[in-house]
């Protein structure tokens, strides 16, 4: 995108690879022959790279025998032949060859189109001295290893510059050799003058490529707002959504032109909803009051209740829609009595207690907003969102708008910004805002559930999700009270401890720098301490984490940076970005999200409690700042072990796994006894390292790459503890099998409690885009039972607490944990209470265990 604004092209084309095998592999069998190969978690982003260069409208090209640099040098031949100015963009500076008076080179650095490097003729001979063509020499002469193209063994850049220099092109110099000072280079050039020919063809782009496409079949196109828009909410492109302004377009190209299709829906008196006005001007009144802002970000927006029930350009609407600024939080009151005489908000309450059929896309965030009013909502509530996501899952964040434009064909309108603006459009715009939301609900409400009972699902909804909805919705208005002073303490603390690391990294560099530079960090890691270094680029050294965790051994002072770094984060991100989100009631209150992941994981947001690093102590020690909301209350932690492995112990039919847990057994003693042939008394720390990491990488479909970064091993390597492992629980081995095969013959795979993720990539015919799909099945059953779970669970201790009678109330869930706070007298009962719920939520072939813990913060608790 910034390319185009930046270059704005009349044409444009995205040259791509078809493959391994090219027409130089013919001339040298080892072409190539040195690169790994590419890893599947990145080679099964192109499919996805393609799709949004269609959303673009962006061609692009790839033939097989040839490779993408073959493709651009023919095109930008051709362009030059039309008399058209061409740029090349790219990273590879092999592409230097191609220059010429009509064509330049746009060289990427690391950071991409970012920060760029242009070459000319010009530029190119004041950087190296040569013309485009003896580039091709260059390579001739010094080779490449990155394309293991041999070039002239011993013949480095700077000799291979000063022999073109002196003979302009390789074949000169291979006449001269006679000339040529050194008897050794002599006798290495008259040695390898075959390598040297052989190796310049192998470096020339080929500019004839048989590509029947002209260079105006590449004019650029304007991209459809509507298409892009789509891609884009696939991937979450929010910022590009945003920057692009693309709902604003798509609405704008359509208005005026597409109403809501009402037709056959009943409509009822208007009559009876005149009070509705009273009640608009009660909610407002009541949610506007000072003290309904002790709440999160997330719940902190503007309401609005809008009674649509004139006639005019929309037919009578039977509800009223609560409109959530921001978010799709709505209520619709369909088909039912509302009391006009009752005060306003009595009345709603009555309304409601009568278990009106209502339709609540949102229902969880509504039920928040109500809550500071003492409002519930009917708990056999439609939530639109919620069944779109149960349905299609792996589909992303449902988006209301979009599900009734993708429907119904509706292009409805983006929110206005404030609820109080008395701009005309604005006030237009919320009422066909509202008027949407409300006939979107009628429709919906029946299409839902019987598209939810045909996919094996409504059970799902009713006695799982839906119920898990108002929990987490009394959960998020509760908050958990965090002590700011305790937060402050650990971040001077933390800073403290900074400052002393900062002194030791200096010590053992031996002089000081800028840390948090990474360029002055690589000079002095890679330069001064003469650490082994990736390639360097021209913004430098790379000092990413995975580059110094691959170093940690060679030398003290890259964990101390490792250190450093992290300590940071944890001041910024956690110290201070916590004390930027406790409420004025001194709580933080997150939002639980149900329809994020594609497992049916919880997520969390606004902060996120779930990512409170915990493999450092300090980070750990965060906790310490959570405390119980009164004096002689306590905090409860309850948490599940190891509940995936449990799982795919129960799903596998595996004895020697099954065996394990029923024993109670270590798992990752038992993994490592059997993969590494020694008795479970021999099994060594590191041993059961690598076996946990095996255990937990299998329930994630982990690949040998993925795992050989994880130990710090070779690929090889990984690949040969995998099959180990396979062979010594061949139960796992068979079910994963079975489930591939389950899921290419149904389409989906399920959970326990019938949760299905479709895979339709099952049968693709792209073997990265498959693979992932195989990989999805394997451990979507497990992912997805641990979280159903975990839900179940939930909704099972909330019941037992009310019907209990105790004050104790639940307070977070992060991942496998529950969180609680109660009196001291309580923790007794509670813990008891929670530990039969939770180990008894479902049954499994093994059992489920829960570790439970009290104490005076959650760190103690924990």
């Amino acid at each position: 995108l910034k390319l185009l604004e930046d270059q704005k092209p009349t044409h444009v084309l995205v040259a791509f690879d078809a493959g391994k095998k090219t027409f130089r592999h013919d001339m040298f069998t080892d072409y190539k022959g040195t690169r790994e190969k590419t890893p599947s978690e990145l080679s099964g982003q192109f499919e996805i790279v393609k799709e949004i260069l269609r959303a673009l409208r962006i061609p692009f090209l790839q033939l097989e025998n040839y490779e993408a640099d073959d493709i651009i040098g023919t095109y930008s031949l051709r362009a030059k032949q039309a008399n058209m100015p061409t740029t090349i963009v790219s990273g590879d500076r092999d592409m230097m060859q191609l220059i010429s008076e009509h064509v330049d080179l746009l060289v990427m650095s690391r950071k991409g189109v970012t920060e760029v490097d242009r070459y000319d003729v010009a530029a190119l001979n004041e950087r190296y001295g040569l013309s485009p063509a003896q580039m091709i020499d260059l390579k001739g002469l010094m080779g490449d290893s990155a394309d293991n193209i041999p070039g002239v063994p011993g013949v480095g850049e700077k000799t291979a510059l000063k022999l073109l220099a002196d003979y302009a092109t390789l074949e000169e110099v291979l006449l001269h050799t006679d000339e040529i000072s050194g008897k050794s280079l002599q006798s290495k050039l008259r040695e390898h003058a075959d390598l040297a020919v052989l190796s310049k063809e192998l470096a020339t782009i080929n500019r004839d490529v048989p590509l029947a496409e002209q260079v105006d079949t590449f004019i650029r196109q304007q991209y459809e707002p509507a298409e892009l828009l789509a891609a884009f909410k696939k991937y979450e492109f929010r910022k590009l959504i945003e920057r692009l302004k693309l709902e604003e377009k798509v609405y704008q190209g359509v208005q005026g032109q597409t109403n809501p299709d009402v037709s056959g829906i009943p409509l009822p008196d208007a009559a009876q909803y005149e009070g509705i006005d009273t009640l608009v001007d009660a909610l407002l009144t009541h949610l506007s009051e000072p003290e309904s802002s002790n709440v999160s970000p997330h719940h902190q927006v503007g309401m609005y209740l809008h009674a649509v029930h004139e006639e005019g350009e929309f037919p009578i609407i039977t509800c009223a829609a609560l409109a959530v600024d921001g978010f799709c939080g709505y209520v619709l009151l369909q088909q039912a009595d509302f009391d006009q005489d009752a005060e306003p908000l009595s009345g709603l309450k009555t309304l409601f207690a009568a278990q009106p059929q209502l339709v609540v896309p949102d229902a969880k965030l509504a039920q928040v907003l109500l809550n500071r009013l003492d409002i519930e909502l009917p708990r056999g509530v439609m939530d639109p969102l919620l069944a779109c996501y149960l349905l299609n899952p792996e589909g992303g964040v449902p988006d209301y708008r979009e599900i009734l434009q993708s429907r119904y064909g509706w292009v409805i309108p983006p929110l206005a910004k404030s609820s109080k603006s008395s701009d005309g459009d604005d006030q237009k715009r919320l009422r066909d805002y509202a008027t949407a939301v409300a006939w979107g609900g009628v429709l919906l409400a029946g299409a839902l559930t019987e598209e939810l009972k045909d996919a094996e699902l409504l059970s799902l909804y009713e006695q799982l999700e839906l119920p898990v909805t108002f929990v987490l919705a009394e959960m998020e208005s509760t908050g958990v009270r965090v002590e700011a002073q305790t937060l402050r303490e650990l971040g001077q603390e933390f800073s403290a401890s900074l400052a002393i690391l900062e002194q030791e990294i200096y010590q053992l560099a031996g002089m000081e720098f800028n840390i948090n530079s990474p360029k002055q960090m690589g000079e002095v890691l890679f330069e001064k301490l003469g650490l082994p270094a990736d390639k360097k680029t021209k913004t430098g050294y790379s000092t990413s984490a995975d580059v110094l965790e691959r170093l940690a051994g060679f030398s003290p002072i890259v964990q101390k940076i490792l250190e450093y770094r992290q300590l940071g984060k944890l001041v910024s991100t956690y110290v201070e970005g916590l004390l930027k989100v406790i409420c004025p009631d001194g709580r933080i209150h997150t939002n639980f999200s149900q329809i994020t992941t594609a497992t049916g994981r919880l997520s969390s947001i606004d902060p996120n409690l779930q990512n409170i690093p915990i493999r450092l102590s300090q980070g750990r020690r965060l906790r310490q700042a959570f405390i119980p909301s009164y004096p002689q209350w306590c905090m409860l932690s309850a948490d599940y072990s190891q509940i995936e492995l449990r799982i795919l112990a129960h799903i596998s039919g595996d004895e020697n796994m099954r065996d394990a847990f029923i024993q109670g057994i270590d798992i990752h003693t038992r993994t490592a006894a059997e993969v590494f042939g020694v008795a479970e008394e021999e099994v060594t720390s590191e041993m059961r390292r690598a076996a946990k990491a095996v255990n937990f990488g299998i329930v994630y479909g982990i690949s040998d790459y993925g795992l050989s970064q994880n130990l710090g091993i070779t690929r090889k390597q990984a690949g040969e503890f995998i099959e180990n492992y396979f062979a010594n629980f061949p139960g796992v081995k068979k079910y994963m099998e079975s489930i591939v095969e389950q899921a290419r013959e149904n389409g989906y795979v399920t959970t326990l409690l019938s949760r299905r993720r479709s895979l339709p990539e099952i049968k693709s015919r792209n073997f990265n885009l498959r693979s992932f799909a195989e990989r999805t099945a394997m451990n979507t059953p497990i992912q997805g039972s641990a979280a159903d779970i975990m839900k179940k669970a939930m909704v099972e201790v909330h019941q037992a607490i009310q019907k209990s009678g105790l004050a104790s109330r639940m307070l977070l869930t992060v991942h496998d944990e529950l969180i609680f706070e109660g009196p001291a007298e309580e923790m007794d009962k509670l813990a008891e209470l929670v530990r039969i719920n939770m180990e008894q939520a479902v049954q499994l072939a093994v059992p489920l265990l829960v570790d439970v813990h009290v104490g005076d913060t959650w760190f103690e608790a924990k």
